[in-house]
């Protein structure tokens, strides 16, 4: 018997409402960064950031590959498809967002790393657990 390596999650519903918080907040961010919404600057914007403030280069593409990220790897914790992936990608994308732009301070009031830290480990969280009950990763892990 072959082993599943791509969807194995577990029956539980405890990863569901951590899954489906971090998808919401990711396609959001990714939805500012990619297409100006909810207040963003959109691409043209955001790579001007990235570039100037940050030293991100070429700052366009360093925010379509954070923005893509965030939006697409949110939809795939939303649908819980590839959920490991996209999770894996999000930390990294969080860890990459400490290390530039939050690093010298803890707390977000002084514009510090605790909400990008929370979602790292959030995601991290969703890398060891899997998708849970409620998820096309199930759906596909349970044999047929």
């Amino acid at each position: 018997m072959k082993k599943n390596i791509l969807f194995p999650t577990s029956d539980t519903l405890a990863f569901l409402p951590l899954r489906l918080g971090v998808g919401i907040v990711m396609v959001a961010h990714g939805g500012q960064k990619l297409f100006g919404w909810f207040g963003g600057y959109g691409l043209q914007g955001t790579g001007q950031f990235f570039a100037e403030n940050l030293g991100l280069h070429p700052g366009v593409l360093m925010a379509a590959l954070a923005g893509s990220t965030e939006f697409f790897g949110g939809l795939l914790l939303l649908a819980g498809f590839l959920t490991r992936g996209a999770a894996l990608a999000i930390a990294g994308t969080m860890a990459v967002a400490i290390v530039t732009a939050k690093w010298g301070s803890f707390f977000a009031s002084n514009g510090g790393m605790e909400y990008p830290l929370t979602l790292l480990l959030a995601s991290l969280a969703l890398v060891i657990g899997g998708a849970g009950k409620f998820s096309l990763d199930q759906k596909f892990s349970q044999p047929s």
